[in-house]
């Protein structure tokens, strides 16, 4: 392979872990948020209105900040019927075929999440609930991980395509 490739895959890889070892810790803060509206509720006797909808924008981020940090992994959820069955090199021969339409999908997302962004900054778009947050950080953060996954998405596809034509990217 091509020492640009050989280098986008380092630094691709060595963000996207750095960003996936950070997101591991939001399953605290969304346990502590929890735990927090749980006992102000239950034993305090004052429930805060804001704690469950945080704990979903804490989930939304772990969810969509860790994806390629799974990549790399190789953790994501794959129907496996066939493909186990299947060679290292036929592995990464169907993979490469698959990351097209992985690809697609993810720039599809992509353009949405930049279009849902850029109409909750225009609009000031806040979510209808008592607590009433603005959507803008979310947003923010979606259009990034689904960003870093197209980056991850390309770097896991070079390296498949080094192991289908016999050799490894590290």
């Amino acid at each position: 392979m091509p020492k640009f490739i050989i280098l986008y895959v380092k630094y691709v890889d060595a963000i996207s872990i750095k960003v996936g070892r950070a997101t591991m810790y939001l399953i605290f803060v969304m346990i502590g948020v929890l735990l927090l509206g749980s006992i102000t509720r239950n034993i305090l006797h004052m429930p805060l209105s804001w704690t469950v909808e945080m704990a979903q924008f804490v989930i939304t981020a772990y969810y969509i900040a860790g994806g390629a940090y799974s990549m790399i992994l190789r953790e994501h959820v794959r129907m496996d019927l066939l493909y186990e069955h299947l060679s290292e090199k036929n592995r990464a021969r169907l993979d490469v075929f698959t990351t097209f339409f992985l690809l697609f999908y993810l720039v599809t997302l992509l353009i949405g999440s930049i279009s849902s962004t850029m109409y909750a900054i225009e609009y000031g778009q806040r979510n209808f609930s008592q607590w009433n947050p603005s959507m803008i950080p979310i947003k923010i953060i979606m259009v990034l991980g689904i960003a870093l996954m197209i980056l991850e998405s390309v770097s896991v596809f070079f390296k498949d395509l080094a192991i289908a034509k016999g050799s490894r990217i590290s």
